[in-house]
């Protein structure tokens, strides 16, 4: 026990989700009437029991997850939307309580999950750090003692006696994670939050996760990308629907999960999948890739022109302008190689009042030989989430002549294939 920092037995937290009830309007005689009937049933309930409300629902966003982390280990944890991961990391946070099992955490842990988690909008940059320090256990000598390394890494001098209530997104994430990660917990548990983060700062921010992790602390880190946690993390846990699916070395993790949304994308239609986020006002429906005369394509060219078809549903039921659309492509690491979106070209859609089909034309396929799969991303402008639904489908890219010479590309080393022209002087 003395190397074991995180104990976790039979784990669960339940939900309890409200539905509304769908009415256009409501009347005085309906609020009446619903008003007896609450009163009846109050009334006449049987001692000691309750009634079933017809309009919420159990939701157990984790069920009995038993797992134990050791000293200096370095655990990744994926899994898809949905899954059950960052229930975990606020559970092992202390930010929400389980509903059922039991947690055990020896030393202090500092972690890094939502922009705004841990923060005082009203305080200064400055004064957050104390207040993070000594929420820490730290007391001001050992806060100072760090204090120009957090500045420095954070790179919010200027703004360090601002109210972080002002700061941007990418400010407050840098400020949030150079505390987390320099005031010296033993334990250090970071979300996908670091993807507000500039590139740079990502690549800082994991780089500083690797020394922690050499200096024998233990981190815990969420991610999508699948290279980063191979090359991050010795371990990995996979969730899935709110079960512990696989607890093995990260490299036999990622590929149990890569699997497993492989043959998810193939088993089950995009309509009925659960593992989505979005408020549901529109769903993803289907998803075909059709060659130039719009007929179905299972197996890609690179170099040849192709439509990616989204079938959608409008559960709103009248026509919506501004529709922005997003299809990611992920090689089979899940390093995200491409990105189309509407509003890159300024093409925002208008879609119909119930249903039909969303086109994105690409000319000169640049995707070398190997196999991608697509997210799609559904958002009314910038004011709301439709849909998005990780691991929407695969596909496999397979020859074609990109460059016109017969030559594939290496296709190992790089996944976008692009013309250039050569000039010797």
């Amino acid at each position: 026990m003395s190397d074991t920092v995180i104990r976790v037995e039979n784990l669960g937290k339940k939900y309890i989700i409200g539905h509304q009830k769908q009415q256009p309007y409501k009347t005085l005689r309906s609020a009446i009437a619903e008003g007896v009937y609450s009163l009846k049933g109050k009334l006449f309930k049987p001692f000691g029991k309750s009634i079933a409300n017809p309009h919420q629902e159990e939701f157990w966003a984790l069920k009995d997850v038993s797992f134990e982390i050791k000293r200096g280990d370095r655990v990744g944890i994926i899994g898809r939307n949905g899954a059950g991961k960052s229930t975990l990391l606020k559970i092992l946070s202390r930010i929400t309580e389980p509903t059922t099992g039991q947690i055990y955490i020896n030393g202090r842990v500092a972690s890094l999950l939502e922009v705004g988690t841990g923060f005082h909008g009203e305080l200064t940059g400055r004064e957050n750090i104390f207040l993070n320090g000594a929420i820490l256990g730290m007391n001001k000598v050992e806060i100072r003692k760090n204090f120009d390394e957090i500045v420095a890494f954070a790179e919010v001098e200027k703004f360090l006696d601002t109210p972080v209530k002002f700061y941007s997104s990418g400010m407050y994430v840098r400020l949030a994670f150079a505390v987390a990660a320099h005031l010296e917990p033993e334990i250090l548990i970071v979300d996908e939050v670091l993807a507000v983060g500039d590139a740079q700062f990502q690549k800082k921010c994991l780089g500083k996760m690797g020394d922690v992790a050499r200096e024998g602390r233990t981190v815990l880190f969420v991610s999508h990308n699948m290279t980063t946690v191979e090359s991050l993390c010795s371990r990995g846990i996979v969730l899935e629907s709110g079960n512990l699916y696989k607890d093995s070395t990260a490299s036999e993790a990622v590929k149990v999960y890569l699997e497993k949304s492989y043959e998810l994308g193939q088993q089950l239609a995009l309509i009925h999948r659960k593992d989505r986020t979005g408020n549901g006002r529109v769903r993803a429906a289907s998803f075909r890739i059709l060659n130039e005369l719009k007929l179905e394509e299972k197996t890609l060219q690179s170099g040849k022109d192709y439509y990616f078809e989204i079938g959608y549903v409008n559960y709103i039921r009248t026509k919506i302008s501004d529709v922005v659309v997003s299809l990611d492509f992920f090689d089979e690491k899940g390093n995200r190689v491409l990105l189309l979106r509407t509003n890159f070209t300024n093409h925002n859609l208008e879609i119909n009042a119930e249903q039909g089909h969303i086109l994105c034309g690409v000319k000169n396929l640049p995707l070398a030989s190997g196999l991608y799969r697509f997210s799609i991303y559904i958002t009314h402008g910038d004011k709301e989430t439709f849909d998005w639904i990780e691991d929407a489908a695969s596909a496999i890219v397979d020859g074609g002549d990109f460059f016109g010479t017969g030559s594939p590309g290496i296709p190992t080393h790089c996944k976008i294939l692009v013309k250039a022209d050569w000039y010797a002087t």
